[in-house]
């Protein structure tokens, strides 16, 4: 199967990729799970904001205020778009995933809620999964303890996806949420969001979805998850070919009205006197302070990026790589794969032991022949425990990534397995 886009043409967009690293050796990059390249158009956005538009959002009368302002609220259109949100007030602001998840799990614990069912106390169960990502169980841990509720989760079966043996049992009328990501960052396992959602809705339980690595990587529609029970998402932009250091949260209106502010200042309020403070209405009452204003307008030209080249054809051209990669990875001998070892419900993040050499002894000789990996647990420790293992490597594709690069990691593991010999 050929890749639908063009990725000679598209590389062409990212300097970076034409960097020679020290002893002229070619960049070969295959770390975008942990953040993405930008390419020259994102670049270019926010060097101009900087250079001819610099102002304050949502408080300045001035010209430059009121374009800044523009550019800033335009963003919230082009996401609500990408994702296909009903209104663009669902779409709100951060510095990143993490954040949104802390403040769905916080805003939930503080008992502030409008609805008695976004509130956590005792007897209440949160439902998250064994295959999550650090900032998808600290917040719940973390909770769980100050709230008195129980956190349970789901296992992992031997070949990296959910077992759902026990979903009617584990998501029952005690649950009050359900948190769970649709694409691991380890295993590369594409969940199946719907039927887990589904369940939640028929208990009455809120459904979070951790978006990071599905938004950038194929078509995600929220009024469509809605449907099946998706009440809130969260993604970020770093790795979706926009700067660092802005996230989204998109939530159900009725749910985002009813949740209490997680940040007091700024433009979250709408009056404010001594004896105390009313809010502003969504998406503002979530945004306190100066927000992320040149990163959402780099996070505006990332979405026109993606969207010129479809979010089904990077889809499809990712699925080619991730079958390429599985079938070459297959004939190494000790290389075992840890996750799907079929490109089927299954993303571009490949994670991988070799017999007898540390993870970071892989990465290290790999960095040495300019192939760029992560190695370690990455942020998703449970999930090494469960295989026995202490670490990983971790190739990750994206949709500048080629098969001559995927050749070169299996050709780059091949030197780490001579030197180590």
């Amino acid at each position: 199967m050929a890749s639908p886009l063009d990725v000679d043409r598209i590389r062409k967009d990212f300097p970076i990729l034409e960097r020679r690293l020290a002893g002229d050796r070619q960049l070969v990059y295959l770390d975008s799970a942990n953040t993405s390249q930008k390419p020259r158009a994102v670049i270019d956005a926010v060097t101009e904001h900087y250079e001819r538009h610099n102002a304050n959002v949502a408080r300045a009368v001035h010209q430059l205020g009121e374009e800044a302002t523009a550019a800033y609220e335009d963003t919230r259109d082009k996401v609500a778009g990408l994702i296909s949100a009903p209104s663009r007030d669902e779409i709100i602001f951060l510095k990143n995933a993490s954040e949104a998840l802390n403040l769905v799990a916080n805003t939930l614990a503080s008992g502030l809620a409008e609805d008695p069912r976004y509130r956590l106390g005792p007897g209440d169960e949160i439902v998250i999964t064994e295959m999550e990502h650090h900032s998808n169980i600290v917040p719940w841990q973390l909770v769980a303890r100050r709230t008195g509720a129980t956190l349970r989760w789901f296992g992992l079966t031997d070949d990296g996806r959910l077992d759902l043996t026990d979903l009617d049992e584990l998501i029952n009328t005690r649950t009050k949420i359900v948190s769970m990501v649709y694409q691991s960052n380890i295993l590369g396992t594409v969940n199946p969001v719907e039927r887990i959602a589904a369940r939640a809705r028929d208990v009455g339980a809120l459904v979070l979805v951790d978006a990071a690595q599905a938004v950038p990587h194929m078509p995600v529609d929220v009024t469509a998850l809605a449907e099946h029970g998706v009440d809130l998402l969260a993604f970020t932009g770093h790795k979706m070919c926009a700067p660092t250091g802005v996230g989204v949260l998109w939530g159900r209106s009725e749910v985002l009205n009813s949740l209490p502010p997680f940040l007091g200042g700024g433009e979250m309020i709408e009056t404010v006197a001594m004896e105390g403070s009313t809010f502003a209405p969504i998406p503002h009452k979530f945004e306190a302070g100066t927000p992320p204003i040149a990163q959402v307008v780099g996070l505006g030209a990332a979405v026109d990026y993606l969207t010129g080249l479809g979010l089904g054809a990077i889809h499809e051209h990712e699925q080619v790589l991730t079958a390429y990669a599985l079938d070459r990875l297959a004939g190494v001998d000790g290389v075992t794969v840890i996750g799907p070892a079929e490109p089927v419900d299954r993303g571009g993040t490949v994670s991988f032991t070799v017999d007898g050499i540390h993870p970071h002894d892989v990465g290290q000789v790999l960095d040495e022949h300019g192939i760029a990996v992560r190695v370690g647990h990455h942020c998703a420790r449970p999930v090494c425990v469960r295989y026995g293992i202490p670490a990983t490597t971790r190739a990750s594709f994206y949709l500048y990534t080629t098969t001559a690069e995927i050749d070169a990691l299996v050709d780059g593991i091949d030197e780490v397995k001579r030197f180590f010999g």
